[in-house]
């Protein structure tokens, strides 16, 4: 696939990513929850830190620390997306990882916090909850560690 095409992938991820939001935005209140299976629910949650909420007490200045964090981030990937688009496996885990920080950053511009509306549990111990920006980050890192262990074929150089 060529550097446009994988582009074109984060910019998928991105809209996937905040039309679900606005989606969960609309419909729920903060806070509400909507149980939809017997280990999963719907939440409006809002997350001021990073994963796991690192950092969410922080008094505000990791919203600019993550924004910079992001944006550096995704100059960086697009400089290798660039050079690597056609290395599928690595181009496709660069283009999930891009559209995610993406997505996510929309928010905290935006609203100052990350929008997550997806709630794991199993009796009373909750995952975090999270969104479809963050699916397509760990989805990307874990293609992105497969892609480091799988063997190479050598070209004789």
């Amino acid at each position: 696939m060529s550097f446009p095409k994988w582009l074109s992938l984060s910019a998928l991820v991105i809209v996937l990513d905040q039309l679900s939001k606005v989606w969960i935005t609309d419909r729920f209140a903060y806070g509400e929850r909507l149980t939809v299976l017997r280990v999963f629910d719907l939440v409006l949650a809002h997350n001021t830190g990073a994963a796991f909420s690192f950092l969410h007490d922080a008094g505000g200045m990791q919203r600019w620390l993550f924004t910079a964090i992001a944006v550096i981030a995704s100059v960086w990937i697009v400089t290798l997306l660039r050079k690597h688009a056609a290395q599928t496996l690595f181009a496709l885990a660069l283009s999930l990882i891009l559209g995610g920080a993406l997505g996510n950053l929309v928010d905290r511009i935006a609203y100052g916090y990350v929008v997550d509306f997806l709630l794991f549990h199993w009796d009373e111990h909750y995952f975090p909850a999270f969104n479809i920006a963050d699916s397509a980050i760990t989805c990307g890192a874990l293609l992105m560690i497969l892609d480091s262990i799988k063997p190479r074929r050598h070209t004789g150089d």
